[in-house]
């Protein structure tokens, strides 16, 4: 796909329950199947480019996989060195998490990616891997992918974390697992949990306590995962978004994760004046349920805490920015700079061509709300700018071109849409 045209959209009412099941989650499931003696299995996983990449990654390390299109069924008997290069595509999630995992595995592990993750920061998890004595090879001194990994016997550690980020985290909490004693990590800022929570799910002893996660090594594989993915919220916050700014439109979110480091960006939503409400429906490794948005008159904020929990979703929380009255403010959100693309850049710029006036910092930058105008807007190869600008589309028109990266993370997104407005896919 190189383009989609967007027309706008009056009022809507719609529930959703086949939003993208959740990424973050999907990634892991896989991954800690590894970890686990018996067979794990996993229902409702996210078939999507950068997902399925993982699942074939740990069928590369030996992983017996078992899928009849419902159910996920992997067991493993140890991380065996692969035959093949292991290819992340666009997933930063998939390489740092990966480099955890292998750097204490038995053999020789090369990880690469498509242009775009090759160009992304990967010292942040190769250099702590290699102050406790994991093997790296890479460009620019293990930053750029590809990555050569030689596992190796890893040290305990102590770590403080200088950035908020729940890949750092949980690349080092995996690496602890085969560590020689008892390690412990330290954040900034509470970053999201699904690691700490989906392995002490599966008997990993691991506790939490404030901002320090303390990790004991593995004595025995882990009990098997047995676990149904829930839906997306960042995906599912672009069709909040739309409720938000179209004028009496509201939409049910089906099946989501309520985990509070995963929905922040619905309660800025909730501050900036939308009718917000959330019903919880089971709770296991995750607290899930459901969210339903009614669009009311926004109001401009300010974000500039909890920044890590609403990261991914900044893109698209900017365009109810654009039609809040006022002046928001984005701070402290330096790690937009290295996601898929420069997203504090996109983002600026996106929005300038769409006539909304903006201020761009080193760490942030602010929205000034007016019209939104249509406009044309390059992805830049990154699905959530995509995606934020299609939803802008509702409100005023849009071309949005660069889409083939939407398969990366949300396989059924022009669907949904599809239910709301017009759309024209070329």
């Amino acid at each position: 796909m190189s383009k989609v045209v967007v027309h706008p959209s009056s009022e809507f009412s719609l529930s959703i329950s086949s939003i993208a099941p959740d990424k973050s989650i999907s990634h892991r499931s896989v991954m800690f199947s590894m970890l686990a003696f018996g067979e794990s299995e996993i229902s409702n996983f996210l078939r999507a480019e950068d997902t399925l990449n993982s699942l074939e990654i740990v069928k590369n390390l030996g992983a017996k996989v078992v899928d009849d299109g419902v159910t996920i069924k992997i067991s493993s008997e140890g991380i065996q060195e692969p035959f093949e290069i292991l290819d992340c595509g666009n997933s930063g999630t998939g390489m740092r998490l990966f480099c955890g995992l292998l750097s204490s595995a038995n053999g020789h592990f090369i990880l690469t990616g498509d242009k775009y993750l090759r160009s992304r920061p990967m010292k942040r998890v190769t250099q702590p891997l290699r102050d406790i004595g994991a093997i790296f090879d890479g460009r620019e001194d293990c930053n750029l992918a590809p990555l050569s990994i030689r596992g190796s016997s890893l040290k305990s550690f102590d770590y403080k974390s200088k950035i908020a980020s729940a890949q750092v985290k949980s690349c080092m909490i995996l690496a602890a697992l085969r560590a020689d004693g008892i390690c412990t990590y330290i954040e900034p800022e509470l970053s999201r949990d699904h690691t700490e929570r989906m392995l002490k799910g599966m008997g990993a002893g691991i506790s939490v306590d404030g901002l320090k996660t303390t990790i004991a090594p593995m004595k025995d594989l882990l009990k098997p995962l047995i676990i149904r993915v829930p839906s997306d919220p960042s995906s599912a916050f672009f069709f909040a978004v739309a409720a938000a700014i179209t004028p009496n439109a509201q939409v049910l979110l089906e099946g989501v994760t309520l985990n509070e480091t995963r929905i922040e960006a619905f309660k800025a939503l909730e501050r900036m004046g939308a009718n917000i409400s959330y019903e919880l429906t089971s709770d296991k490794y995750e607290p899930i349920g459901n969210i339903m948005v009614k669009q009311a008159p926004l109001k401009a904020i300010t974000v500039d805490d909890k920044i890590s929990w609403l990261i991914d979703e900044l893109p698209a929380l900017s365009i109810a920015f654009a039609c809040a009255e006022g002046t928001s403010i984005i701070k402290n959100a330096e790690e937009l700079r290295v996601k898929e693309s420069d997203r504090i850049s996109t983002v600026v710029e996106g929005l300038n061509a769409c006539g909304i006036t903006t201020t761009e910092y080193n760490d942030g930058y602010t929205v000034t709300g007016g019209t939104l105008k249509s406009a044309v807007v390059d992805s830049d190869g990154d699905h959530r700018i995509a995606m934020s600008f299609i939803i802008a589309g509702i409100r005023c028109g849009m071309e949005v071109t660069d889409l083939d990266c939407i398969n990366t993370s949300f396989p059924n997104f022009f669907d949904l849409l599809k239910e709301i407005t017009n759309i024209k896919i070329s």
